[in-house]
């Protein structure tokens, strides 16, 4: 974490009793690190791994705020958030377990983000270059059109399958917020299915049927999103569904539930802007002249006048 070399090489070492890596070690067992979700702990393992190749050796109790404001700091700002969110789940954990008393993440704040509002959500001019670029038959195609017609996360679009539609209805509990989502299966989207290809278990799947990573299906829609012309991602896309129901009127409530939200936050974000537009162009109407009417036909004015 201070930046210094190990004093030996990655598994050549035993791990001491009390070190940073003996304490890694135990919570990578505990069910705080294990009921993580595994693109969670894909992520934050990489983190905990460098500082055990890094670090490992130092007593855990030697580790305080400053080398963990350090060790944020080497790092960019999104890397940085990702560092000091690993080191927080560790930190709580030993707590939890009485190996260590202090915390010395307490207080660390996080590196700002440097995306301002978050992915940007496609236009419907991307979407329909999109569709035109990949056509109904393609795999590029289904992927698309379940993130479309859907809104779901890439975590929960590449685990859907037949066993979660049934008599025209979508029935899917998701992955990162375990809310169950019920949503009418979109007419376009059914056709898109019908087309294929599919896979074995899920609609979306590999070249040999074989259900696909998160990770795999977001590389794989990030070129097809490049091919087309669209440099935007899935994420955009589930904005792009989000928006689309709030314009069509949809409720507050109607959004959470359809999109998995927990709370309303994201809810609100979505129709407030949805009923600013409308009330924006309702209000501004206002200040339009109206057409002046007349009185009677055309004719009867033009005998009036004369």
């Amino acid at each position: 974490m201070a930046g210094t070399p190990a004093p030996s090489a990655r598994g050549k070492r035993s791990v001491t009793p009390g070190s940073l890596a003996w304490l890694i070690g135990l919570y990578r067992e505990a069910p705080a690190w294990t009921n993580l979700e595994p693109v969670t702990r894909q992520k934050y393992g990489l983190v905990l791994q460098h500082v055990v190749d890094s670090a490992g050796h130092h007593p855990a109790k030697s580790i305080g705020r400053k080398e963990v404001v350090a060790g944020r700091d080497r790092r960019g700002p999104s890397a940085g958030r990702h560092y000091l969110n690993a080191m927080r789940g560790l930190f709580k954990w030993a707590i939890d377990a009485e190996h260590l008393v202090v915390n010395p993440t307490a207080g660390v704040v996080a590196p700002p983000s440097t995306r301002k509002g978050g992915f940007p959500a496609w236009t419907d001019d991307e979407v329909a270059a999109f569709a035109k670029h990949w056509p109904l038959g393609t795999r590029e195609r289904v992927l698309f059109d379940i993130l479309r017609y859907t809104g779901f996360r890439r975590s929960d679009a590449v685990l859907f399958g037949p066993q979660h539609v049934q008599g025209g209805v979508i029935r899917l509990t998701t992955i990162k917020t375990h809310e169950d989502v019920t949503i009418n299966l979109h007419p376009a989207l059914a056709e898109t299915l019908a087309a294929g290809p599919l896979g074995k278990e899920s609609f979306f799947a590999g070249l040999h049927g074989e259900t696909m990573s998160r990770i795999g299906a977001g590389n794989r829609f990030t070129k097809a999103c490049r091919d087309a012309g669209v440099e935007k991602s899935a994420h955009g896309l589930r904005k792009w569904y989000a928006a689309h129901l709030a314009n069509g009127g949809a409720t507050t409530s109607e959004l959470q539930a359809a999109c998995g939200w927990t709370t309303e936050k994201m809810a609100n974000h979505y129709t407030r802007s949805a009923d600013r537009e409308r009330l924006g162009l309702s209000g501004s109407a206002r200040a339009i002249p109206a057409p002046p009417q007349k009185c009677g036909s055309d004719a009867e004015n033009i005998n009036e006048n004369n």
